[in-house]
């Protein structure tokens, strides 16, 4: 793939997206979301797991603030300026891509993950980050609120108070208290970040793509439903999985006592 701010690797059934532009400390302009989006899609066509982290000292600096950035022209000479459009042009669709991906997403985080970074940090259904990792809604700092669905991650992740010190005083949440919050999965030594991703992304790339695919997407829906939905869309997505031939590889293998063969079918 020709980019020229990120990097895609594809390794067996894994996909591997990294920022890559250290002179900004992988800031996320809108070129850069663009491209990300563009690998999201090819990796939902080619991987069963897809790791997103960054390249050298840091995961994602936020959005870029110079030229390809927040200050792209994206609306015609002399209109009134609008923060928000490059949201739903560029950053928005990328959220949203990610969270409606088809297969797990794990995201290894590296040093810092600071406005949309953090955002795009903890979209991942699986948060691992190194020791000098830290989050910072940095927003605040330049007059702007936080953004790439950041709000509604921090308020059910870690909840309402939390969520309000870190948006409206912008400091950094280093790996440790990140973890005691709830906002990771598991912290690793810096340079054991991503070997334990890649052994993470091969046993979920391993398993049963289809009922893995649904699991998260219930996951993610019963954030916003209530129980009654919750439990009716697990009666759907059940129906689905049970049809595919990983349930039948499954029970087999359960049945025969041995480890399952799973397909992605």
């Amino acid at each position: 793939m020709a980019y020229e701010k990120i990097s895609y690797e594809l390794k067996g059934d894994i996909a591997i997206i990294k920022f890559n532009d250290p002179k900004t400390l992988n800031a996320c302009g809108v070129d850069t979301a663009q491209e990300m989006l563009h690998a999201f899609e090819v990796a939902a066509d080619e991987a069963r797991c897809t790791i997103l982290t960054g390249e050298g000292r840091g995961f994602c600096s936020g959005a870029n603030l110079g030229p390809g950035g927040l200050t792209t022209k994206l609306s015609h000479e002399g209109s009134k300026p609008d923060a928000g459009r490059a949201l739903t042009t560029h950053y928005n669709p990328l959220v949203q891509a990610i969270r409606e991906h088809p297969h797990p997403v794990i995201t290894a985080v590296n040093g810092a993950a600071a406005g949309v970074g953090c955002s795009l940090a903890l979209i991942g259904d699986i948060v691992l980050c190194g020791k000098s990792a830290y989050f910072l809604q940095a927003f605040r700092r330049i007059g702007l609120v936080p953004d790439g669905g950041s709000t509604w991650l921090l308020a059910r992740t870690i909840g309402r108070v939390r969520a309000m010190e870190m948006a409206l005083f912008g400091d950094k949440v280093p790996a440790e208290t990140a973890m005691e919050w709830g906002m990771v999965n598991r912290i690793v030594e810096d340079d054991q970040l991503m070997e334990t991703a890649m052994e993470m992304a091969d046993k979920l790339a391993k398993g049963p793509t289809v009922a893995l695919s649904m699991a998260r997407s219930l996951i993610w829906s019963a954030c916003e439903n209530d129980f009654d939905e919750a439990i009716y869309d697990e009666r759907l997505a059940q129906r689905t999985a049970g049809r595919t031939e990983d349930f039948k590889e499954g029970v087999s293998a359960f049945l025969q006592k041995r480890p399952a063969e799973f397909k992605g079918k």
